[in-house]
C-alpha cells in the first residue's frame, strides 16, 4: 500500500471512548491533545450516557464527535421503547450510531437483542450514519444482520472474532477497530493481522482497563504502536492511513 504523504501536523482520532464514564474530562482532552489525539469519538450506551455524550459534544466542538446508542448490557424490558425512541429522534445530530450489537455473555436473552438490534440498525439506514458494533460471542449473528439490513458503513468494534467471519466483513467493505488489548489478546492480534489496513481503524474504548491501568484517549498512542508492531508497518504509516479511513467512515473533515 502506497502511504498517503507525509503530514507531520496529522491529528489522530480516538475512534471509540466512553468519555461519560470519565472525570476530569478538561485533563483527559489536554493530555490527548498533548500526544497527538485531537478528535475523539464519544459513545453511548443508553439515554443516560447518550444525553451525556451529546452535552459534551456540545462542549468540545470539533474535538468531540458524538454517537448515541443501545448497547445489548444495557437492555431493559421496561426501557427498550424508550431508549430506540430517544435514538431515532436526536441520531441526525450524531456522525454514527453505536455503541450497539449483540453479546452472547449478557443476560439479556437472545430474542429480545435481536429485536433491538435489529431496530436499531434499520434507524441507522433510514438516516445513512455508520454504525458502531459490539459483538462479543456473536460475530456471525452480528454480521449477517447488519449485512441484511443493508448498512453500508459499520466498524466491527475491537474485532476478536474467527478468521473466517472477518473476512465475510472485510469483503462487504466493513472496518474492524483495534485496542490497545492487542498487546496481549492473541485473538485481537490475529485479526489486526489479517485485516488489510485500508480497513482499520484505532480506539481506546476508555475507560476500559488494560491490564490494571485504566485507558484514555491519550492511550491511542499505544494502539497505533501495537498496529505497528503487529502489521509490521512503520509507525507513521499506520497513522495515517488509520486516520484517513476514521475520517471517511464517519465523515470527519480533516
Amino acid at each position: 500500500m502506497t502511504p498517503r504523504p507525509f503530514d507531520p501536523f496529522q491529528i489522530m482520532i480516538d475512534t471509540h471512548a466512553h468519555l461519560d464514564e470519565i472525570l476530569e474530562i478538561d485533563q483527559v482532552i489536554e493530555r490527548a491533545k498533548a500526544v497527538g489525539v485531537g478528535k475523539i469519538i464519544a459513545v453511548g450506551m443508553d439515554i443516560d450516557s447518550n444525553n451525556k455524550t451529546l452535552e459534551l459534544a456540545q462542549r468540545y466542538p470539533g474535538i468531540i464527535y458524538p454517537a448515541i446508542g443501545y448497547h445489548p448490557w444495557s437492555i431493559t424490558l421496561q426501557g427498550i421503547d424508550e431508549n430506540l425512541a430517544f435514538v431515532e429522534n436526536n441520531l441526525s445530530s450524531c456522525i454514527a450510531l453505536g455503541e450497539v450489537g449483540l453479546d452472547y455473555k449478557a443476560k439479556v436473552k437472545k430474542q429480545i437483542q435481536w429485536d433491538v438490534f435489529s431496530k436499531l440498525l434499520f434507524i441507522a439506514k433510514r438516516s445513512n450514519k455508520p454504525v458502531i458494533i459490539h459483538s462479543r460471542l456473536s460475530h456471525q449473528r452480528t454480521y449477517q444482520m447488519v449485512k441484511d439490513t443493508g448498512i453500508k458503513k459499520a466498524v466491527f468494534h475491537w474485532y476478536s472474532g474467527s478468521l473466517d467471519i472477518l473476512e465475510q466483513i472485510i469483503n462487504e467493505g466493513y472496518f474492524i477497530s483495534a485496542t490497545p488489548a492487542l498487546a496481549y489478546s492473541q485473538p485481537h492480534q490475529a485479526a489486526i493481522a489479517r485485516a488489510l489496513l485500508k480497513q482499520i481503524i484505532i480506539e481506546t474504548d476508555s475507560p476500559v482497563e488494560y491490564q490494571k491501568k485504566v485507558s484514555e484517549p491519550a492511550d491511542l498512542i499505544k494502539t497505533l504502536h501495537e498496529v505497528s508492531r503487529c502489521k509490521r508497518i512503520k509507525l507513521e504509516e499506520v497513522k495515517q492511513i488509520t486516520t484517513h479511513n476514521a475520517e471517511k467512515l464517519f465523515s470527519i473533515p480533516h
